[in-house]
């Protein structure tokens, strides 16, 4: 998934804390914040099943890749696109779209516009301000704590980079790396994502 199960349940406490009691009001903050947590998902799991089609796709062609002198991220690309536009999923990797960071602008946006019908629907919630300000806001706080994820992971990636020898992307080493570099980050920020 793009980003961690921890960091979407942050995320969900961030958004429902900001929010309350000025613009969306709770009566049970952690109810409220894992109906958005479960929301966010959800959603981004949309695009790894997509990619495991993918996947799923291109295997049954490999022979043929390799024959023709392919390339699989090139076929990657293009199937995933198609899939994209056949479905009308909106991608959720911002650094597919240009973004900087891990989520896109319009993916922040579709999620803003379903955590708005989520608090109109769930008992949980009451809207202190007209719908598009109280979904302005949440577009607000997303972006500000994804840049602040971004931060903590290009620092993760310096570090990474930085050591002696070098450390190939997507080993266990630097997968193990990264997760204790990205943790340390967290908490220079002042972020706890084990409280849920």
């Amino acid at each position: 998934m793009l980003l961690a199960k921890e960091f979407i349940y942050y995320l969900s406490r961030e958004v429902v804390k900001r929010l309350h009691p000025h613009i969306l009001e709770t009566n049970d903050p952690v109810a409220g914040s894992e109906v958005f947590a479960h929301l966010i998902e959800d959603d981004l799991a949309v695009e790894d099943t997509l990619n495991d089609e993918v996947r799923e796709i291109l295997s049954q062609y490999s022979d043929y890749m390799r024959r023709e002198g392919v390339s699989y991220q090139e076929m990657f690309r293009r199937i995933k696109n198609q899939l994209v536009r056949e479905r009308k999923v909106i991608r959720a990797s911002g650094r597919d779209t240009g973004d900087s960071m891990k989520l896109s602008r319009d993916k922040i946006t579709d999620l803003s516009h379903k955590m708005l019908t989520a608090a109109k629907k769930e008992r949980y919630f009451r809207l202190k301000k007209p719908p598009n300000d109280v979904r302005l806001e949440i577009v607000k706080y997303f972006t500000e704590v994804l840049g602040i994820e971004d931060k903590v992971d290009r620092a993760a990636r310096q570090k990474i980079r930085s050591q002696k020898r070098d450390i190939t992307e997507g080993t266990e080493e630097w997968d193990l790396l990264h997760r204790r570099y990205y943790a340390d980050e967290l908490k220079r920020f002042g972020i706890d994502l084990g409280n849920r």
